[in-house]
């Protein structure tokens, strides 16, 4: 069997990377040479603070090929992932096709496959938002109707696909492989001494990070944002890891830039902005964190799994288990929800911690135990051999 990943951006590789793990791990359990295993990088990150350092904190393999399709508009850059990948599957002649998530080079990927007549895996299927507007919830709804195998994060993701009409024998539960890649790396990441070496004490600090275009893009809401932030810093100092296209939109308005352009945001020492990290480095700063604030979709499930208190800047998430089982606030898109939230959960926190900061009342959701890639190692071998004996 032929298995070719494909991996675009930063969420990717925290999926894709236990599952090449295991799936070697099957190989050499087996002596099978015959499993292999092609790597591509669409480079649709292709800034190394956001793509490269996370392939050197995982662990994983330099990518086979590497597309380098860069940034563009939505359908800029999904139709040069379609043209770049296109060669590579007619060469590769993979029995499957892996892609992750909801990112534009997953359901470019996934569509070219389908149309060449290859089988796609989904990883992290069946999430929903419902909320059209994103971009993101187009490529999910997309990418599970050309997939083969459904590989479903929660039950949830289940429901939402029998309900679109997916059929049962294509939807596999098998868990989180994001948390499979958290599990392995955190004795790692609290090595690392991030937390000290920002001056930053435990559980004496905010993380935040923002991308998402409703948040960043138009410059009023954006401004509004930070300004709540500079309020929240009174309560509780902050840390921003400054995504680039949040850099960018700040640069180019006149008043952001000289208001929050400079290290310390609006000129408050306890509100910093801070580089992209690289994995380790940030999951040693989510891990050490009094609360997160973010509009992030993985880190919802990440605080989830350390048991950190995660408020989330969006109307709707894809991942209600992390509301229902796990540590996520939904505060909706007004800024203004920011501070009497934070002031709110401050005060409701009174248990003690133990020594690595966390609470150990943590509910984890249902196979979010480290094995999920294991699971999908197995479902991939199963279909492959199942088609083999069909030929």
């Amino acid at each position: 069997m032929h298995v070719l990943h494909v991996v675009g951006a930063r969420p990717n590789f925290m999926k894709v990377a236990p599952i090449l793990k295991a799936l070697a791990l099957r190989a050499r359990e087996r002596r099978e040479a015959n499993i292999r295993q092609t790597l591509v990088h669409t480079g649709q990150h292709y800034d190394a603070k956001m793509s490269d350092v996370f392939f050197q904190d995982l662990g994983m393999p330099a990518p086979d090929v590497h597309l380098g399709v860069g940034s563009g508009s939505h359908a800029q850059q999904t139709a040069r992932v379609m043209l770049a990948i296109e060669p590579v599957l007619l060469e590769k002649k993979p029995d499957v096709l892996l892609v992750a998530g909801d990112v534009n080079s997953t359901i470019a990927c996934a569509l070219v496959a389908a149309k060449l007549g290859i089988a796609v895996a989904h990883v992290e299927a069946g999430l929903r938002s419902r909320d059209w507007t994103m971009p993101e919830e187009v490529n999910r709804i997309l990418t599970d109707r050309l997939s083969d195998l459904c590989f479903t994060p929660s039950r949830d993701g289940d429901a939402n696909l029998l309900a679109e009409g997916i059929e049962k024998e294509r939807i596999l539960f098998v868990g989180n492989a994001m948390i499979d890649s958290l599990r392995a790396a955190l004795p790692r990441a609290r090595e690392q001494g991030t937390p000290n070496a920002l001056g930053l004490a435990p559980q004496g600090f905010a993380l935040v990070t923002l991308h998402r275009p409703s948040n960043v893009d138009e410059p009023r809401a954006l401004s509004e944002i930070l300004a709540a932030l500079e309020e929240l810093a009174q309560m509780l100092p902050v840390i921003c890891p400054l995504h680039p296209r949040t850099r960018a939109r700040i640069e180019s308005d006149e008043t952001m830039r000289v208001r929050f352009g400079s290290g310390r945001a609006g000129g408050v020492q306890r509100f910093r902005f801070i580089e992209p990290l690289g994995y380790l480095d940030f999951l040693a700063l989510m891990d050490s964190a009094r609360l997160v604030l973010t509009d992030s979709g993985g880190i919802q499930e990440e605080t989830t799994a350390l048991g950190v208190p995660c408020l989330t800047l969006r109307d709707n998430t894809e991942r209600p288990v992390t509301i229902s089982e796990g540590t996520n606030q939904l505060l909706g898109s007004d800024p203004k929800a920011i501070a009497p939230a934070v002031r709110k959960l401050l005060a409701e926190e009174k248990t003690p911690r133990d020594g690595s900061g966390r609470e150990r009342a943590i509910r984890v959701p249902e196979r979010w135990d480290g094995h999920a890639a294991e699971r999908m190692a197995d479902a991939l071998i199963a279909f492959c051999a199942g088609r083999a004996s069909h030929r």
